[in-house]
């Protein structure tokens, strides 16, 4: 009986830790829309208006031209493909740490997002080309 009282808070601060844990990923249709280079999947997450900050390109877009901008780039840059490779959080912003590796090049990609009534939405994306840093 004993072990069972030190069991219970034990499983309970367990799940606790694995909720926070799951709590700082972002939605996992963002990874698998970089991972297929999908513009339009990837537009679904995106803030009304979202800061695009792609290799020498630097401005706040609305939708439909945040898509165009991406799609001209997953065209130019067909993608092989993408992995988080460091995310997490602080208050209502979350963040992301990416490879993206398509057919000419590597790159980073960082990502912010914000949650909002809508839910968790992307307001900047930045690529860059990869300098060969690791992260973690």
């Amino acid at each position: 009986m004993r072990r069972l009282f030190m069991l219970v808070p034990v499983l309970f601060f367990l799940t606790l830790f694995v909720f926070a844990q799951e709590s700082d990923k972002i939605p996992p249709g963002i990874a698998m829309a970089f991972k297929t280079g999908n513009a339009t999947e990837l537009v679904r997450y995106l803030n009304p208006t979202v800061e695009l900050v792609l290799l020498n390109k630097e401005d706040f877009y609305r939708k439909p031209n945040a898509e165009a901008i991406l799609k001209d780039f997953f065209a130019s840059n067909p993608v092989k493909d993408f992995s988080i490779r460091h995310q997490g959080s602080k208050n209502d912003a979350y963040f992301a740490i990416g490879s993206l590796k398509t057919e000419k090049a590597t790159f980073r990609v960082y990502l912010l997002l914000k949650k909002t009534a809508e839910g968790v939405l992307i307001h900047q994306i930045r690529i860059d080309p990869d300098d060969g840093r690791q992260t973690t």
